[in-house]
């Protein structure tokens, strides 16, 4: 009985190894290379593809056979995508074959190096596929495409957000298989996506699967080489389920790129802070979430209402302020934005309490205003209005309303009637106030 084991043993042990030997000589045998090259293999190659990454059809230009495992084409291309692939356009591919995957029925490639290309992502459907019948022989084939390591040196990764393409750009791209999906490990390039300005990439760690879409870390910035950083962790469905949950942790980050036009000249610093983003799918219109914001080495300047304070009040130190704390925190259930917590101080001049709303742009909300009582010297009888003292600050209540656009609030009304009530006090600003109009027509203003 042991004997007849060891001979079929050793009759085993020379089948694999006849195969084997069979299996090099036909690998370098130029009939395969013929046949690689072949416009036959190329559609065999292109229909499997196909299959493999769900596209209606895929199109490689001529394939060339540039060793005994190493092939190349051009280009590839796949469009009208059905699941998380949208499009594939991929230029200067050379990949290796590994010749022992098909004793496990698969096409194994260990190796795929591209020079460029863009990948395109997308939400979609989720459906049933439909099998097709295949022939008795197809159980002693490849049945699947397994690619270990796919690596472009420039890549463009590509999606739609608020009708405009959004996407990694420029970037170095590596996937790897997990399970039957993929990961992309991407470095370099630039973000480019509306409602953010361009941000390096510094790094992105992402899993996409045929029903979810897991961010394990992203790392931008404005400046790579800067001490800021944006890091973002999270998941979005991208099959029947939609649903968004993201958290956004950032450190100095400088606030100018990220304001209105409008307001980058007067406001700058840098902030720190999170954000957490959630919703029923990636659309603002369904999102909500919470955060807070603290703002470092932040100045307000060049401010008309400023300089017309500094103006009336004779006191230059107006025209800039320096913010030794500005901090709130913030809940939105789109279209509204909840505004609290908020505080901004420059120590020993001003500072400012509250909380304010926004829905659908029209702005509300009360803040607490305190000034020292030097800076209150310019006006008139400053008690009647600024009438609680605390911390060493004289408070008054302020009431905000209008649009985010054209922002209004009841503390200048008031003011203008502190004047009405002293006409002594109205008459000396008057008086400065033709000052300085003298003073601009001799000096040419």
């Amino acid at each position: 009985m042991q004997k007849r084991l060891l001979i079929y043993s050793g009759a085993i042990a020379i089948f694999f190894l006849i195969a084997a030997l069979a299996g090099v000589l036909i690998f370098f045998s130029p009939l395969l290379t013929h046949y690689i090259e072949s416009d036959a293999f190329r559609a065999g190659m292109e229909d499997e593809t196909a299959k493999g990454l769900h596209f209606p059809a895929t199109h490689y230009s001529p394939i060339r056979r540039t060793s005994a495992l190493v092939a190349q084409s051009e280009s590839f291309q796949a469009n009208n995508g059905q699941r998380a692939l949208k499009s594939l356009d991929a230029h200067g591919i050379t990949a290796r074959f590994n010749p022992w995957g098909v004793f496990v029925r698969q096409w194994r490639f260990s190796d795929i190096r591209i020079e460029s290309g863009e990948v395109a992502i997308q939400i979609y459907e989720a459906h049933p596929e439909a099998i097709e019948p295949k022939p008795w022989f197809s159980i002693f084939l490849p049945n699947r495409v397994f690619l270990k390591h796919v690596e472009s040196e420039r890549s463009d990764i590509t999606w739609q957000f608020r009708g405009q393409r959004a996407g990694f750009f420029g970037t170095q791209l590596l996937i790897t298989p997990h399970g039957l999906d993929f990961e992309y490990s991407a470095a370099g390039g630039r973000l480019k996506m509306a409602l953010v300005p361009d941000l390096d990439l510094r790094h992105a760690h992402i899993l996409i699967t045929k029903t979810l879409l897991t961010i394990y870390d992203v790392d931008l910035a404005s400046d790579t080489h800067s001490g800021e950083t944006i890091r973002a962790q999270g998941h979005a469905g991208i099959g029947m389920d939609k649903t968004v949950d993201v958290e956004t942790n950032f450190d100095r980050v400088p606030i100018h790129a990220w304001l209105p036009t409008k307001w980058k000249r007067g406001l700058s610093g840098n902030a720190s802070g999170k954000i957490h983003w959630s919703g029923e799918n990636p659309k603002l219109e369904s999102s909500f979430g919470e955060g807070a914001l603290y703002i470092r080495d932040g100045r307000i300047q060049n401010l008309p209402l400023l300089n017309k304070l500094a103006e009336v009040a004779r006191n230059k130190s107006f025209e800039s302020l320096r913010l030794d704390d500005c901090s709130l925190s913030f809940a939105w259930r789109y279209p509204k934005i909840d505004v609290k917590d908020v505080v901004i101080e420059e120590r020993g001049k001003f500072r400012a309490e509250g909380e304010i709303a926004i829905d659908r742009r029209r702005l509300h909300g009360t803040l607490s205003l305190g000034l020292t009582r030097q800076y209150l010297d310019w006006l008139p009888n400053p008690e009647e209005v600024f009438n609680r003292e605390r911390s060493g600050y004289l408070w008054t209540t302020v009431h905000l309303s209008g649009t985010i656009d054209e922002p209004k609030q009841d503390l200048s009304p008031r003011i203008i009637e502190l004047f009405k009530e002293s006409p002594g006090a109205y008459l000396g600003l008057l008086f400065r106030q033709f000052e300085d109009w003298l003073k601009s027509i001799f000096r040419g203003d």
